[in-house]
């Protein structure tokens, strides 16, 4: 039987899990807090029967096994964590939820800006169709919920927490892992891409340091204001002079913080920077040039100490494998025809997805299986045309957006087929 039969004859009804998405959207959880996100799968994956599951991995994260016999291993994941974003969606079941940041202790409003409560109810559902398919398959399938994916550290926790160490959670090691992203582009579609498909993403803190004083006196003083503001222009010349034009990198200054008051020239500024590059040899030279330029500010300003440089978050880059994206690429082809695209192009963003394959046990007594990501589309497809028509990108929200919220069908159904179907093209 093929795939596309299977899914006919197993997957549920929607309706369900439609309203489970709903539930999770309104009530999210930023990262290290997905509490209601992590209870909702694994009492999900309890009530199916012949699931193992394993909890409080790496924080909220979680797997479920299912063992059906000799065959593969595969690995699908499913990011569970929300944003420090104010939600203006205006949706019924928009989220007006407030929580204090464990990392920081600010309350903050808290959204699913990035969809990652379709990522938990697209996983639930293709947990629910492979469970009854099973008599159509072979091996063994792990549904993996990962939490703290927003700041880059999720993964790598569930790694260091023991996920695949026998004496642990043992999590069996699997063949090959999966997963995907829903994205702004038209919902139905879904969009493979051989190699690279995720950028590295580089975060810090600089502290620069001036001399404080009344601000009618600055003379006496080493403004950090001003030393920043060199900074933040300055570095926005390494993008446009010293990487190759047809290279993709991307410096953001997304935070500038200094002082409490209008007369007063404080001591410090601190500056939150973002870095994403494409190459590991750009990655390189971005660092180094920001490093440099922050150096020669500061002594140009007189500044009396060195700067800080503090590390926040580091993502990996996403190249996803040559044979596995074709063998799920070709399924895609098969089952959702001009739907999916095979070409699809990289992402814009960064993600620590990586990590589970490539510090998973190997056959060969190493580390890293191979792996593939792809994206899915979540816009209605009536306004990503208008925006091609008009060519006005931002009519269409983007993830972390106060407006990002996928629609939920065809959204939903066809996150869970691609998972279904990738899995599948294994298992079978």
């Amino acid at each position: 039987m093929d795939i596309s039969m299977i899914l006919s004859k197993s997957k549920p009804h929607l309706k369900p899990y439609e309203e489970l998405y709903k539930h999770l959207h309104q009530n999210p959880g930023l990262s290290l807090q997905e509490h209601l996100a992590a209870e909702t799968a694994t009492k999900h994956l309890r009530i199916l029967d012949g699931f193992d599951v394993r909890t409080k991995i790496g924080g909220t994260g979680l797997v479920g096994i299912l063992s059906n016999g000799p065959g593969k291993t595969v690995l699908l994941r499913a990011d569970i964590d929300a944003l420090p974003v104010e939600e203006l969606t205006n949706l019924p079941y928009g989220s007006t939820k407030r929580e204090v940041d464990v990392e920081d202790g600010i309350e903050k409003a808290v959204m699913h800006a990035c969809g990652h409560d379709m990522h938990i109810a697209c996983m639930l559902a293709a947990a629910s169709t492979l469970h009854t398919a099973r008599e159509h398959w072979k091996g063994t399938l792990v549904v993996l919920f990962q939490p703290n994916e927003e700041r880059a550290a999720g993964a790598r926790a569930m790694i260091d927490d023991g996920l695949y160490d026998p004496k642990r959670h043992a999590c069996p090691s699997p063949d090959v892992v999966l997963g995907q992203h829903v994205m702004p582009q038209a919902a139905g579609t879904v969009g493979t891409r051989v190699g690279h498909f995720a950028s590295a993403a580089d975060s810090f803190r600089v502290t620069v340091y001036g001399r404080g004083g009344h601000a009618s006196q600055p003379h006496v003083t080493i403004d950090p204001v001003v030393l920043a503001a060199h900074i933040i222009v300055r570095l926005q010349t390494i993008v446009s002079r010293e990487v190759n034009p047809r290279e993709g990198a991307v410096i953001t200054v997304g935070s500038v913080q200094s002082g409490m008051t209008e007369n007063i020239i404080s001591s410090e500024a601190v500056i939150k920077i973002n870095v994403r590059t494409v190459t590991p040899e750009t990655r390189d030279k971005l660092l180094a040039a920001i490093k440099r330029i922050v150096k020669a500010e500061c002594d140009a300003s007189g500044s009396p100490k060195e700067p800080l440089f503090e590390a926040t978050s580091s993502f990996p880059f996403t190249i996803n494998d040559i044979n596995v994206t074709n063998c799920v690429a070709s399924a895609f082809t098969e089952h959702f025809g001009e739907k999916h695209d095979p070409q699809a192009p990289p992402l814009g963003g960064s993600e620590d997805f990586s990590i589970l394959a490539t510090e998973a046990p190997n056959r060969i007594g190493g580390k890293g299986v191979p792996y593939t990501y792809w994206n899915l589309g979540g816009t209605d497809p009536a306004l990503v045309q208008k925006a091609k028509v008009e060519n006005n990108s931002g009519l269409v929200p983007h993830n972390h957006s106060a407006y990002f919220a996928p629609v939920i069908q065809p959204t939903m159904r066809t996150g869970m087929e691609a998972m279904v179907v990738g899995a599948l093209s294994y298992l079978t």
